[in-house]
């Protein structure tokens, strides 16, 4: 006795519901795979439960990608609107962009330079000077400005030196510490890591024993 008709219609029982979706979604994988094996056919399938997890299947021998390009062209239907497109130009455009930005540093490092033209090394040569006295200006603005921390640096030692000498302040050895302190804090405070060097001047100390 043969099996009766199933009526095809939603089944409200979510357990026999899971339990249903979960063996036919298997069996169309398998078919899925069958026909790709047994008909060198090219197959995808992607399946979404009611939960909203995905299942998927794609012939070996293609992509998804592909699949859809021809079912694009046969079908003359969009499936990616204006707005997917114009992404999809602009990450084009970037990427030629950044390819071209890396040839320019090669030839730029003197690497790939054996097949260009004359003109073309020109160019290069011209840009290699352009960033060579660009680099030099920077060296020559951290030269003045350590220049002038020197100098800056060398009048206030003067200025303490006339007050210690000429103007008879007591420089006991506690107000002495006090006075190297302060000095080599400033000192460091006007310190710049990005100077390629740094100057320091000392304070000329008095003779302490000379004042006993």
């Amino acid at each position: 006795m043969g099996r009766g008709k199933i009526e095809i219609k939603r089944i409200e029982n979510s357990s026999n519901r899971q339990v249903t979706y979960s063996k036919r979604r298997n069996g169309i994988m398998k078919k899925a795979k069958e026909i790709t094996v047994l008909c060198d056919a090219h197959v995808s399938l992607v399946i979404f439960a009611s939960s909203g997890k995905m299942h998927e299947y794609c012939s070996p021998s293609t992509t998804l990608i592909d699949i859809l390009d021809k079912y694009h062209k046969q079908s003359g239907k969009r499936l990616w609107d204006a707005k997917h497109e114009n992404l999809s130009n602009e990450l084009d455009r970037i990427k030629k962009e950044n390819d071209s930005m890396q040839i320019e540093l090669r030839h730029l490092k003197g690497e790939d330079i054996s097949s260009l033209h004359h003109k073309e090394l020109m160019a290069i040569e011209d840009a290699l000077e352009i960033g060579l006295a660009s680099v030099r200006n920077k060296q020559m603005e951290f030269y003045k400005m350590v220049k002038k921390n020197q100098r800056i640096l060398e009048e206030e030692n003067k200025h303490l030196n006339y007050i210690v000498h000429h103007q008879g302040m007591p420089m006991e050895a506690g107000n002495v510490r006090e006075v190297e302190s302060g000095y080599h804090q400033r000192a460091v405070r006007d310190y710049n890591p990005q100077m390629p060097f740094a100057f320091r001047v000392q304070p000329i100390q008095p003779n302490l024993q000379e004042r006993i």
